[in-house]
């Protein structure tokens, strides 16, 4: 995977894993910008998934991670955009397809259900595995809705 500026993305359930995604990737040198939210005062996840989702579609950010307490809302908002493929990822493995089939360009993470470890694991193959293309480009060119 070929990575810009990893964009971030939470709500307050999805706050304090996401600054342990931060902590991780300052260890791996990856930079990062954050659309928040930026403390644990109750929000609402779609005002900082379509931030992230603008910042992908705009170019200023490659992949992205989001996270809310089952990973599920922010999943859904990110995914209304056409342009987005958010994975909602709670094994390597499902890390580990959603790159490899989907060409996921958002890891989203369930905040509530993982630990900092989980997360670790997940982010690590989720980086390290190519988008393996052929039949399964096929595939992805016909999620958009046609008119």
């Amino acid at each position: 995977m070929k990575i810009k500026t990893i964009g971030l993305a939470s709500d307050h359930a999805g706050f304090a894993l996401k600054q342990f995604v931060k902590q991780y990737l300052d260890e791996k040198g990856l930079p990062y910008k954050d659309y928040g939210t930026y403390d644990e005062t109750s929000c609402d996840y779609p005002d900082y998934a379509h931030a992230l989702a603008e910042g992908l579609e705009q170019g200023n950010v490659y992949p992205g991670i989001a996270i809310c307490g089952s990973g599920e809302g922010i999943s859904i908002t990110l995914n209304k955009h056409a342009a987005i493929r958010a994975a909602l990822c709670w094994t390597p493995e499902i890390a580990h397809l959603s790159r490899q089939h989907n060409d996921a360009n958002v890891l989203v993470m369930p905040g509530r259900f993982i630990d900092n470890a989980t997360a670790r694991n997940i982010m690590d193959e989720y980086f390290s595995t190519d988008f393996e293309g052929d039949r399964h480009l096929r595939r992805i060119e016909k999620i958009p809705i046609r008119k």
